[in-house]
């Protein structure tokens, strides 16, 4: 009985009756399970030589991170978790103006917190680190060399311990999408227009009333399929990011780790 009752006035002191920061720890909460499941799926591609991961496995993974993002948060903000898809509610009218530059702040803080866990999980120390040499990143892989940690791992087994945004043996890809050495910044563009305009679109047919309902409960399911489509067929330009806090987020992330400022350049 005496558990029971403070159990139940722990919760009461620890709930959170204040709606915005309800729905904006919920984005938060809900991205950062997006992006961590999306990052690490690239994340195992790529350190493995596709031996444990290939491009299918990566396109499953963001699905179903999407899917499992509005199981976590569909029923307190909505589980945008993406600033495209709040500006889209917003031009609908079925979302207040003044909460989008909110939601994108939360929506690429998750994100760019999901890297980091990505990080943490995929990068280490390696012999550097045992070794006790100078590490070749900086920032953030400085301090972690002096927090130490990481046990040696994949990231730094994979790039033999140089963070590189292009060549055979670059990471930065794990992180944030890159175009094909082909694509023009104009194409670039329209492939991102597009195929986040495909997103919109889908996930609103899905949700009108007036269309053939999904079966209650299995929304989520729908609207992964519907990304798998959508990254089956459009993501060989530039990676389908097709959320720009997704890669906004990780791609500061890679700035500030040791990747340096070429993240930002048109590679």
């Amino acid at each position: 009985m005496g558990t029971t009752s403070f159990l139940t006035r722990a919760r009461g002191l620890l709930r959170i009756r204040n709606q915005l920061v309800r729905e904006c720890l919920a984005e938060l909460l809900s991205t950062f399970v997006l992006i961590i499941i999306t990052l690490g799926s690239a994340a195992q591609k790529i350190t493995s030589f596709e031996t444990k991961g290939n491009l299918l496995t990566s396109y499953l993974a963001g699905a179903l991170a999407v899917m499992m993002g509005i199981y976590i948060a569909g029923g307190i903000s909505g589980a945008h978790m993406n600033p495209a898809f709040s500006l889209a509610m917003c031009l609908m009218e079925q979302f207040p103006w003044w909460k989008l530059p909110i939601f994108a702040v939360v929506q690429t803080l998750a994100s760019f917190i999901s890297a980091g866990a990505v990080y943490i999980l995929y990068y280490g120390m390696g012999e550097q680190h045992w070794a006790r040499e100078p590490h070749d990143a900086a920032g953030v892989a400085r301090l972690m060399d002096m927090l130490c940690v990481c046990p040696p791992d994949a990231i730094w087994h994979y790039s033999n311990g140089t963070l590189t945004v292009s060549g055979p043996r670059e990471t930065a890809s794990i992180f944030a999408t890159y175009p094909a050495d082909y694509v023009s910044i104009a194409n670039g563009f329209l492939d991102q227009v597009i195929g986040t305009g495909v997103l919109i679109v889908g996930v609103m047919g899905i949700m009108d009333t007036r269309n053939k309902g999904v079966p209650k409960g299995l929304e989520p399911v729908v609207v992964a399929l519907l990304v798998l489509s959508i990254e089956s067929s459009m993501g060989s330009n530039c990676g389908c990011p097709l959320n720009p806090a997704r890669d906004i987020g990780p791609r500061l992330f890679t700035y500030v780790a040791g990747w340096g400022p070429e993240v930002f350049r048109w590679v």
